[in-house]
């Protein structure tokens, strides 16, 4: 069986379970379907039964945000959420509830379920794909239960915790012929895309260095207890990473309007380099045309405190540049510079930028709406603008550079087999040991 059409890329899914389909059971749908659908579902231009059914797994800040730009869209239907807080468990269900209200005409709608497991709502049978933004630490698992259980998947970058994690991610989506968009929305933004195509196509000459622009590596948790409140699964919020007591600074409890600090922690997140780094060194391996690739050698600054510094070295000679200094990327070239952060874009010289690429340039993926691509992709069977292969090689990226940081170790590393050249012990930090159960 091909995982895609010959000379194309569109994933064939000569099996998938549609949600029409699934419609048709009618016991199945007395046990799960919404009990009203609105009436401005039936006169939408997409059909309720033609509607991509969404659970929605983690709900803090990041992915209240995500269901608020899914649920509005005609071609969606939320019908679970999953949230270890009973409060936010709670208030993201009522969102959805209310949502969909809204749209009826006797203001009654009770078409979305809540879970604590995620593992309940990935089994579920109704379900079309799953949006992830829990903690880094529990991407790769939850990603590979809904993959396996043939769900699309939107998740949140960066993608994993691990380099291992990253490429069993990568493996699990593919031999389930699944879709799977990462997070990192500055590809679909036209300025990143434009600075991108410019380099691509050489007008800064040929590409030397480019300097990228995030924060510190993370450290080992050391927050100390904090009495718990009711309400929270901490056993299960912890998951895979080794027991410890509760801290607020992890699992703010109730809804909050701030993204939480355990970013800054090794055991569920590679603090700013990984946070950040998903977005600016994602868009430096679109530059310099590396989404299945990267670098060969990987130097740590001589201060073996350093926080910033680190360097990676690509096979045709371009060095890349970790200065927490700055923000987004730069790249320097033998004729010419370019900058590109959120919202700016700077070309010294400045006509680098104004003239107008020619008929025969190179173009890439273009997007304008990173949500409507994962929708529009989950359709075509096509691969989105930020592929779980593209989201795996980025943060891979992220990861060499704190493994530099942490072991103060030059590194060599072979991109195409993702392992360290000539060092066993550095080849043993491309995993850790999962808490329990818990397996990738």
């Amino acid at each position: 069986m091909r995982w895609y059409q010959p000379g194309t890329n569109i994933m064939t899914t000569p099996n998938r379970f549609t949600r029409r389909q699934f419609l048709k059971t009618t016991a199945a749908v007395a046990a799960v379907a919404p009990t009203l659908l609105p009436s401005s579902v039936w006169s939408a231009a997409t059909a309720p039964n033609d509607r991509l059914t969404l659970g929605f797994i983690g709900l803090g800040k990041q992915n209240r945000g995500l269901l608020n730009g899914f649920i509005r869209s005609k071609e969606t239907q939320v019908v679970a959420v999953c949230e270890v807080d009973t409060r936010r468990r709670e208030h993201a269900q009522k969102s959805v509830v209310d949502y969909y209200a809204k749209q009826t005409d006797k203001g009654a709608y009770k078409g979305c379920d809540a879970y604590t497991d995620f593992r309940e709502l990935t089994a579920r049978k109704d379900i079309d794909g799953v949006v992830i933004a829990t903690p880094d630490h529990w991407h790769a698992i939850q990603v590979i239960a809904a993959a396996d259980s043939g769900k699309d998947v939107y998740c949140e970058k960066p993608l994993s915790l691990t380099i291992r994690e990253a490429r069993e991610m990568v493996k699990a989506v593919r031999r389930n012929q699944r879709i799977l968009q990462t997070g990192s929305m500055q590809r679909s933004s036209q300025e990143f895309r434009k600075a991108c195509e410019l380099v691509r196509n050489g007008r800064i000459g040929k590409v030397q260095k480019v300097i990228v622009g995030v924060g510190a590596p993370s450290k080992w948790c050391d927050l100390p207890e904090e009495a718990m409140e009711p309400g929270l699964d901490w056993d299960l919020w912890l998951g895979p990473a080794p027991m410890r007591p509760y801290n607020s600074v992890l699992s703010p409890r109730g809804v909050h309007d701030h993204f939480p600090n355990w970013r800054n922690y090794r055991e569920y997140s590679g603090g700013m380099m990984t946070d950040w780094g998903a977005h600016h060194f994602d868009i430096a391996q679109w530059g310099l045309g590396m989404d299945d690739s990267g670098p060969v050698e990987i130097i740590p600054p001589e201060n073996p405190n350093a926080r910033t510094g680190v360097r990676f070295r690509y096979a045709n000679g371009v060095e890349m540049i970790h200065d927490s200094s700055k923000g987004g990327a730069t790249f320097l070239g033998t004729e010419g510079r370019i900058f590109v952060d959120r919202g700016r874009f700077q070309a010294e010289p400045e006509s680098l930028g104004q003239e107008p690429l020619g008929e025969n340039a190179v173009r890439l993926y273009a997007s304008n709406n990173h949500l409507q691509d994962w929708l529009n992709c989950v359709r075509s069977r096509k691969l989105p603008i930020c592929d779980v292969e593209i989201g795996a090689r980025s943060v891979s990226v992220c990861h060499l550079g704190n493994l530099a940081y942490w072991h103060n170790r030059r590194l060599k590393w072979d991109p195409v087999k993702e392992q360290f050249i000539g060092d066993a012990e550095a080849n043993t930090w491309l995993d850790y040991q999962r808490r329990g159960s818990w397996k990738v």
